[in-house]
């Protein structure tokens, strides 16, 4: 997926300190995911890692692990 073919998504960037908060929400889904760059970080590049996370946030695939794994799950 590219950014086009994510549909809309709303970017936010917010500065604080030295450091960028980029959040991105998918506006069909409502699912966010937010990433932390440096002040000085070209913005393509910090649009281009948020729109990926997103991405993989909108493929992830929820599915419970198989009930054979040992341990719990919380």
């Amino acid at each position: 997926m590219s950014g086009d073919a994510l549909g809309e998504v709303i970017i936010e960037i917010t500065r604080v300190g030295d450091v960028q908060r980029v959040a991105a929400v998918h506006v069909a889904t409502g699912i966010e995911v937010v990433v932390q760059a440096p002040a000085n970080a070209a913005l393509a590049d910090v649009r281009m890692l948020v729109l990926k996370k997103l991405e993989r946030a909108l493929s992830a695939d929820d599915t419970p692990p198989p009930a054979d794994r040992p341990g719990k799950i919380v």
